[in-house]
């Protein structure tokens, strides 16, 4: 059996990646498994499953990936024993599972309606049974097993033909999944025999990129032309319709007004000073909702807070009020009065010595 020099995986780092990324499938993705780690990353886990399978599986992935020897003399072993790989009911679960979802994500993700005047689910619906095919074989080629998907397919499209038969779904679609996952663990799987040949990071990147680019865009397929939203009257409405009266509706409108004005005077003015507009209506000090609070208007000098706010402790103060049941309510009130009257009360004395500074070194 050929073997390729490769940098050695650490079992430690598996682990580290498994329990911070393992639910998308990092730790699979740093061994080297792609295929195994985006079926994780598509399913969140393995539906939670397969990421706590995973902790008892990590040192066997790193032994395979490292080409241990130890592991090689038990795989030729078992290759020694059996001709072809033996049935495994955890694969033969998954990869009927997979491809039962696969299947199902075409159905969903064609438009039920005509989309420009095409009936797209007339032309769409071939290929499930070749999303259920790909499915068996993706899983079918995880590891140390390998197989032509062809026959599979094949199996898949005169299996698929019974649709036609039976008109639930349910029943064809599981007939043709278990038709493609018997077809390939029977006549099509085999031992892998040589390492796959080590791919770049940038290719193998490229690749998870792009199949996870076609998983979303069937989820927002399915979501954008089949998708319901309930209104407040209770009417269902598809979800494109939703989002082209958004699009036009005078919130969307407005907001998108007001995000070009921002940007126009951004230009001429330039970002700091939005940036500086932006902390000032944050109001972080909270000095705008302290002269909310006291009733003043923002141009009050200290003498008017000061008046202001022993006019409200007074009319407010818990002492006067009798009723338990409003008691709470007046403390609350006296303590709001009082933190903004410390809150205005600083910041005046703050902008009063800087004032000061400023005067004495003009004089200087």
């Amino acid at each position: 059996m050929e073997v390729n020099n490769i940098k050695p995986k650490s079992v430690i780092w598996a682990y580290v990646c498994w329990l911070f990324g393992g639910i998308l499938g990092l730790h699979l993705f740093y061994l080297e498994r792609d295929a195994h780690a985006f079926l994780t990353w598509s399913t969140l886990g393995g539906y939670g499953l397969g990421w706590l399978a995973d902790i008892t599986k990590i040192p066997r992935y790193v032994r395979d990936c490292n080409n241990d020897q130890k592991f090689l003399a038990e795989l030729v072993e078992r290759m020694r024993r059996n001709s072809k790989p033996p049935f495994s009911t955890s694969r033969f679960i998954s990869a009927i599972t997979v491809s039962y979802m696969w299947g199902q994500l075409i159905m969903l993700a064609i438009p039920e309606e005509e989309i420009g005047g095409i009936n797209w689910n007339s032309i769409f619906h071939w290929f499930i049974p070749l999303a259920v095919a790909l499915g068996v074989w993706v899983v079918g080629n995880i590891g140390r097993e390998q197989g032509k998907p062809w026959l599979t397919i094949a199996v898949s499209y005169l299996t698929y033909l019974s649709r036609w038969y039976f008109f639930d779904e349910n029943i064809w679609l599981t007939l043709m999944v278990f038709s493609a996952g018997l077809t390939f663990d029977t006549f099509s799987k085999e031992w892998r025999r040589t390492p796959k040949k080590k791919k770049s990071l940038t290719r193998r990147v490229t690749v998870l990129f792009f199949c996870a680019v076609l998983y979303c865009g069937l989820w927002s397929s399915y979501f954008y032309f089949n998708g319901k939203i309930t209104d407040s009257n209770g009417d269902e409405i598809p979800v494109h319709e939703a989002l082209h009266h958004f699009f036009t509706s005078p919130w969307w409108t407005d907001l998108k007004q007001s995000l070009y004005d921002t940007y126009v005077y951004a230009q001429h003015h330039g970002w700091y000073e939005i940036w500086k507009q932006i902390i000032d209506l944050s109001d972080l000090q909270g000095e705008q909702n302290s002269y909310k609070v006291l009733g003043v208007s923002p141009t009050a000098g200290q003498s008017e807070i000061t008046a202001r706010y022993r006019a409200l402790s007074r009319e407010f103060h818990p002492d006067k009020v009798k009723d338990p049941d409003k008691q709470r309510e007046a403390q609350e009130r006296f303590m709001e009065i009082q933190q903004a009257y410390e809150i205005l009360s600083n910041i005046k004395s703050k902008r009063r010595r800087k004032n000061k500074k400023s005067v004495r070194e003009d004089e200087l």
